[in-house]
């Protein structure tokens, strides 16, 4: 599974995978496997993307087109 809209979010606020991993405090090739699809992401991982750009975890994996956090 290719995460498009995890790459999407990243260039929309001008990052670069380095900068991402940086914030997830993983390697920039780990980053790349992620984005590309080369690997599942862990939830761990994928709740801190979604915080990051605060939006949901379903909105990240292509389950809504809703951004929005149910809270």
């Amino acid at each position: 599974m290719q995460y498009i809209r995890i790459r999407n979010l990243r260039e929309d606020m001008d990052m670069t995978q380095t900068d991402m991993a940086k914030v997830l405090f993983i390697s920039q090739r780990t980053y790349s496997y992620y984005e590309s699809g080369g690997h599942d992401i862990p939830t761990e991982v994928l709740v801190r993307i979604a915080d990051f750009y605060q939006v949901s975890v379903d909105y990240l994996l292509n389950r809504t087109d809703k951004r929005e956090v149910n809270r």
